[in-house]
């Protein structure tokens, strides 16, 4: 450690860091070491004085944050970047992109890094400045497609939450690696590490591929798909809103074809839809129809076309069937009767030896009504989307969004709060780090400030991460 003159604080001596692998040099843990960040890195010369993206890596900041906005997705089939709203505070000068389009800004680190495998890990925080928890589908920009976006501009480069060495990895054990980060929303942020439901029903076909159905509680209904894997894990792929109803059920074939049934939100009809399940994950609904009248609706295929559906009287405890065809994009239903047959256990779906069931629960501090699934192999996976980025936890947040997070955050004045989290082994943020006064003991690893090539920060940060 090396102490800096006329200041508190101590920061991690890292010069052999400039070249990995030096004689005699022992790399540091990445959460004891300290890098060079900017806040609102975007807005270059708009707002402090950054310069581009290129000249903040050249310089050697390891931490830039990127504020996106979600508006116009669909059409755009991309998130925007800047302030207050998409352009707001945005430097487009010094070699930054023109548009403002979130993959373009992704795309200058990716080359950067590329052309620099040696550098200290970067971390690219996301500072996401809409809800993305109402985009009903991928295609919408919900999280599904902000995972795609991450990992198709940085490929093998990316280093995925998920994947995240145990342990305490060294800043040489993750060079040229790029570390994604949420920050902003908390909803989004919540959601992104669980998801909640009520009456969740499942489909598994013998090609492994997985369809959950839930309904919110409020009326909605909503899916995951997924696949399982050979060690027995759920990965799940596409999440999206499909209708209105609840006590959904679900049927999957070896096709890919699906057929869910449901309850109206507030009656007793029940309603089918017929869907196809894509390669990617995403299904294709077709228009829902109704059927009958009835509650607690259950439907299985029995062979590639043929299905059957069991559901509850609305005025007794008695028994419904009725046996289906499916042709296209509906499905033909006869024979309606009553059975003395129990519904079919919609919770819990098998495959030869496979076996899918899921449930709610709390996980730790999550909420009661948290998605989980078990299968075969394993217990109380919670159902979500993959952990490609990492999750920020902030002062003030909840105790599920602090459940795990390696990642903190702060302004620079909650200096007690960087101070404990410091000392705890996380890896903090102070933003708007604008003065030598709000150093810490230890000092934030990332402490993101407007004037990174001031005297007072590049004397502060001597011996920094690069």
């Amino acid at each position: 450690m090396r102490a800096l003159t006329g200041l508190a604080l101590t920061v991690l001596t890292a010069s052999a860091l400039l070249a990995p692998g030096t004689a005699g040099a022992a790399s540091p843990p990445f959460t004891a070491s300290v890098f060079r960040a900017t806040h609102n890195s975007y807005s270059g010369n708009v707002d402090g004085a950054k310069n581009s993206l290129t000249y903040q890596l050249d310089h050697g900041v390891r931490f830039l944050e990127l504020d996106v906005h979600d508006n116009g997705y669909a059409t755009s089939h991309d998130y925007a970047v800047g302030h207050d709203s998409p352009g707001n505070a945005v430097d487009h000068s010094g070699g930054n992109p023109a548009s403002n389009n979130l993959r373009d800004w992704l795309a200058v680190v990716n080359t950067w890094s590329a052309q620099h495998p040696a550098a200290a890990p970067v971390v690219v925080m996301l500072d996401l400045k809409d809800d993305l928890t109402d985009n009903p589908s991928a295609a919408a920009g919900n999280l599904a497609a902000l995972n795609h976006e991450l990992e198709s501009v940085f490929g093998s480069r990316l280093l995925r939450a998920q994947d995240y060495p145990a342990g305490q990895p060294t800043v040489d054990a993750l060079r040229g690696r790029v570390l994604p980060l949420l920050s902003g929303d908390g909803k989004t942020r919540a959601e992104y590490k669980r998801d909640v439901g009520y009456h969740p029903a499942v489909a598994l076909n013998g090609r492994g591929q997985v369809v959950e159905v839930h309904d919110s509680g409020a009326g909605a209904l909503w899916y995951w798909t997924g696949t399982y894997g050979s060690d027995g894990r759920v990965t799940w792929l596409r999440h999206g809103k499909y209708d209105t109803g609840r006590t959904p059920a679900v049927a999957l074939n070896d096709n890919g074809d699906l057929v869910e049934v449901h309850q109206s939100p507030s009656a007793t009809t029940l309603w089918y839809h017929v869907g196809k399940l894509g390669a990617d994950g995403e299904i294709t609904w077709q228009a829902s129809h109704q059927y009958d009248n009835g509650v607690l609706p259950t439907v299985a295929f029995t062979d590639a076309t043929h299905l059957r559906e069991i559901h509850q009287s609305q005025s007794s405890s008695q028994n419904w069937d009725w046996d289906g065809v499916l042709a296209g994009t509906t499905v033909s239903w006869t024979g309606n009767a009553k059975t003395a047959e129990a519904r079919f256990p919609k919770a819990t779906a098998t495959s030869g030896s496979r076996r899918v069931s899921v449930w709610t629960g709390a996980d730790g501090p999550t909420p009661a009504q948290t998605l989980r699934a078990d299968t075969d192999q394993v217990d109380g996976d919670r159902i979500r989307y993959r952990q490609v980025a990492f999750d920020e936890f902030q002062k003030g947040d909840s105790a599920e969004l602090q459940q795990g997070a390696l990642f903190y955050g702060a302004p620079a004045t909650e200096s007690a709060f960087i101070t404990s989290a410091r000392q705890a082994g996380r890896l903090v943020r102070g933003w708007d780090f604008d003065s030598a006064s709000q150093a810490t003991t230890p000092l934030a690893n990332y402490p993101a400030t407007n004037h990174p090539y001031d005297a007072w920060y590049q004397t502060l940060l001597t011996g920094a991460a690069e």
